[in-house]
């Protein structure tokens, strides 16, 4: 386990905010992605009957769609003990391997940090 304390500001921000969006929309993830710029996109899991996306890739997606054209760090509050591969390869396509993902459970506590690659 990391202290999340002992996380950069910028880092422990994401985390906040994959943990709040995985709380306030009730889904079974939460994550966030932070770009070159700083900007900042959060997303919970999308689970429709057509398009079953995790909230990693969706938070991905969000910043493809609003620019971004690299990532500089993404957070995932999860249940699961890592990121998935499907969801590091989706950090890796914008941000590079080695862009890192930070793992939180629920209780933002980040349990391990990861590369994308």
């Amino acid at each position: 386990m990391t202290d999340s304390s002992a996380l950069d500001p910028e880092d422990r921000k994401i985390v906040t905010l994959a943990r709040s969006a995985r709380a306030r929309n009730g889904v079974p993830e939460g994550a966030a992605v932070r770009d070159e710029t700083g900007r900042t996109y959060v997303a919970g899991t999308v689970a429709l009957d057509s398009l079953k996306l995790s909230a990693l890739q969706t938070a991905v997606a969000m910043a493809v769609a609003s620019g971004a054209t690299s990532l500089e760090a993404a957070a995932v509050v999860t249940e699961a003990e890592t990121a998935s591969d499907a969801d590091r390869a989706a950090v890796r396509d914008l941000g590079g391997a080695d862009t890192p993902v930070l793992v939180a459970g629920p209780d933002g506590t980040v349990r391990t940090t990861v590369t994308a690659g």
